[in-house]
């Protein structure tokens, strides 16, 4: 397992070297010391490297002391996003295994902070999240939702995928993604709704007048409610008219949902609709699609509640980009984390308080 310091000393500085006062590697590990601390801002790092400046000066050089705020902010809006990708990827190769079998889900999260008065150009970040592993093995920018589309095939490009099970939700149920991970000889499993209308047609017919190959149903109870899962699968991918279109298209899903609140009786049913590649058994339909919202919780919930990314409102140049990398390496480095029995937000504030504890995520002594 590789350390951050030592994977990121190589990243390349994009300022002209004579205006370089401060390293690069400092600037970043300050920046990612300061992040799994509690902070959020450039302000706060500042502030956060000048309180631990003596502790920081035993593996850092700090030849020109703590770079301002202003400094942070430059060099992050300069950095290029590509090559601290590049970085990123080579540090999760080193912490995560990707083994067959594995769910891998795809997602896209607003930057809400991220656009000229919270509206204009507001950064949607594409992430491949994996549950097993409890981190994100790579992300990628869209300026739109829309272009999650175009994102989605850059993201898979860029991942190794072989014998996993890719999970993307109703925008990213797209002919060419479908193909694209096939040819990286994974399997999908693709939620489909009103934007491939005549496809969801075809399932809900199948449903309605076909019988399911095979069913399964689980019930959870759990926050006042009472909540079963019924998974049915048909195999006969002929109900779909374009079948050929849909690479390897071999399982159509139903999944219908039935949430009862324990305390009014209230009982509020919904079914939703899936493709894949995937052969496979009800039982593993049904654990493998509520796998996929995992994202949303350990995720998207901890990057807004937890590191309060949606206010976050960096906008200079990649400075929005950039930082999201990092924040995402900090929720995952804490998340992996198994020495303390805490919530992410008191390890955060460990990590502020206790240089040993700081000391195990940055030098993987966890």
């Amino acid at each position: 397992m590789t350390s951050f310091i030592e994977l990121f000393r190589s990243l390349p500085d994009p300022r002209i070297e004579r205006t370089r006062k401060h390293k690069l590697i400092d600037i970043l590990v300050i920046t990612i010391a300061a992040v799994l601390s509690g902070c959020d801002d450039w302000n706060e790092i500042e502030l956060y490297g000048n309180s631990k400046k003596q502790w920081l000066k035993t593996f850092l050089e700090l030849a020109e002391g703590i770079p301002s705020h202003d400094t942070f902010n430059r060099v992050f809006a300069m950095l290029d996003p590509q090559a601290l990708q590049k970085h990123f990827l080579s540090w999760v190769q080193s912490v995560a295994a990707i083994s067959e079998g594995q769910i891998i889900s795809i997602d896209g999260k607003r930057l809400c902070g991220s656009g000229k008065d919270g509206s204009k150009s507001i950064i949607h970040m594409v992430s491949a999240w994996s549950s097993a592993n409890n981190l994100v093995l790579a992300q990628t920018k869209v300026e739109d939702k829309c272009n999650e589309i175009t994102a989605i095939p850059q993201l898979l490009d860029i991942l190794m995928l072989k014998g996993c099970i890719i999970t993307i939700d109703a925008m990213g149920c797209q002919k060419e993604i479908a193909a694209k991970i096939i040819d990286k000889e994974a399997d999908y499993i693709l939620a489909v709704k009103n934007n491939q209308e005549h496809l969801l047609d075809d399932l809900q017919e199948a449903f309605a007048q076909g019988s399911p190959d095979a069913i399964t149903t689980q019930t959870e109870m759990g926050h006042g409610r009472i909540e079963k899962r019924t998974c049915k699968l048909i195999r006969d991918s002929e109900w779909v008219c374009k079948e050929k279109e849909w690479k390897a298209l071999k399982t159509l899903i139903e999944i219908s949902t039935e949430r009862t609140n324990k305390t009014t009786g209230e009982t509020q049913r919904e079914s939703r609709y899936y493709i894949s590649s995937l052969q496979a058994d009800a039982k593993r339909f049904n654990e493998a699609i509520r796998q996929h919202w995992s994202i949303e919780n350990n995720l998207h919930w901890c990057l807004d509640v937890i590191f309060n990314e949606d206010s976050s409102h960096k906008q200079a140049g990649n400075a929005a980009e950039n930082f999201a990398i990092i924040t995402r390496m900090a929720l995952s480095l804490i998340k992996n984390d198994k020495t303390r029995k805490t919530s992410m937000k008191n390890k955060r504030h460990l990590a502020g308080w206790d240089n040993n504890f700081l000391s195990a995520l940055l030098f993987n002594k966890i």
